[in-house]
């Protein structure tokens, strides 16, 4: 699905030198080519705001190419900001007053940083009900990750997110239990998810709450399910938009929050993510981290370039083919004016007739 060059925003021009397909306005008007707004609620940290915006935005662009993509990424201003992250936000994001007046086919919603257990208590919690309330009644599809999933389960569905004993962090093996859904055609039916969280929406509170699970794991549980009626939401609790190195970047934070006294034990490994050289390697960053912080020595540079070299990408693929699949979904009920759920004719409880 070509991206239009619609913006100034600077992760289109990353995409671009990626080799993703990114029309100008002008070649995009030349074409006889059905064209979907999608809106990506953006959640996260300063940190990782604009690489959040290359992840989903990569994911849409090289999906199914039968429409042309006008992003609209926007915020809420209760999240806290840097100055710099304020001022790309400034520059580049669409006020939601804008995005709701103009309306949008599809919207995605990414996770946040929390403080706290409840999801409730935070600042963002009111205005992210006010924006998935909308999309309920306006939006054709809302695919939520990870956090939004968690929120979107407690505020609709009365299912609180559960924490767990240990951080699910890692890269997991998933199978589809639901082959009949058309989000998962073509998919393998083994593939590898992402996760980083602290917390979960386990099967029986999927269950309790009616909705339709297409993929989920031994290990970690659920990572894909639906609202009932198949379409209208759509949850991850993994993270299949992760680039390869997103959680060498988690992982370095974490030790460096270690070597500066922040947190009191150094990370574990990622599950699944490092082979047995990298762990070498990280055991004796270890060993010269401790022997540096007894000495009261510089801390030791991390060997991120390293690590980075030796990492595999076993989900890429399959994160490709869902999103792309839902992009497909989209089109179809908006070519064809079967707008969910208020368009005559559709049945909104089964908009795709499953």
């Amino acid at each position: 699905m070509p991206i239009v060059d619609h913006t100034a925003l600077p992760s289109l021009d990353r995409l671009k030198e990626e080799g993703v397909c990114v029309l100008t306005p002008e070649r995009a008007a030349n074409q006889d080519i059905r064209e979907l707004h999608v809106g990506l609620l953006n959640m996260m940290p300063d940190a990782a705001l604009a690489a959040t915006e290359r992840q989903f935005f990569r994911l849409v662009g090289e999906s199914n190419p039968i429409a042309q993509f006008y992003v609209h990424p926007f915020t809420l201003p209760q999240l806290a900001r840097s100055g710099k992250a304020q001022a790309h936000i400034d520059n580049y994001y669409e006020p939601f007053d804008k995005i709701r007046a103009d309306g949008l086919d599809a919207l995605i919603i990414t996770g946040a940083n929390v403080e706290g257990p409840e999801l409730s208590n935070q600042p963002f919690w009111e205005p992210l009900i006010e924006v998935i309330d909308w999309a309920a009644e306006n939006v054709t599809s809302t695919l939520c990750s990870c956090l939004a999933t968690h929120a979107v389960l407690q505020f609709r569905y009365r299912q609180k997110r559960r924490p767990q004993p240990d951080k699910i962090w890692g890269v997991f093996p998933h199978r589809v239990v639901d082959l009949a859904h058309p989000l998962v055609n073509d998919v393998n039916t083994r593939f590898d998810v992402p996760h980083s969280r602290w917390n979960a929406v386990e099967r029986d509170q999927f269950d309790a709450a009616g909705l339709r699970v297409l993929v989920e794991s031994e290990q970690v549980g659920v990572h894909l399910a639906t609202s009932p009626d198949g379409f209208r939401f759509v949850f991850f609790q993994g993270h299949p938009e992760y680039d390869t190195i997103s959680l060498i970047k988690e992982f370095k934070r974490e030790a460096m929050r270690y070597a500066t006294g922040e947190v009191p034990d150094f990370p574990p490994f990622v599950a699944n993510y490092f082979n047995t050289n990298q762990k070498a390697m990280i055991c004796e960053y270890r060993l010269r981290l401790e022997e540096a912080l007894a000495g009261g020595q510089a801390i030791p540079e991390f060997p991120e370039n390293l690590l980075v070299s030796r990492l595999d990408n076993t989900w890429h693929d399959t994160a490709e083919a869902v999103v792309g699949n839902w992009m497909g979904l989209v089109y179809q009920v908006t070519n064809s004016d079967r707008r969910i759920p208020f368009m005559d004719g559709v049945d909104p409880e089964n908009p795709l007739g499953l």
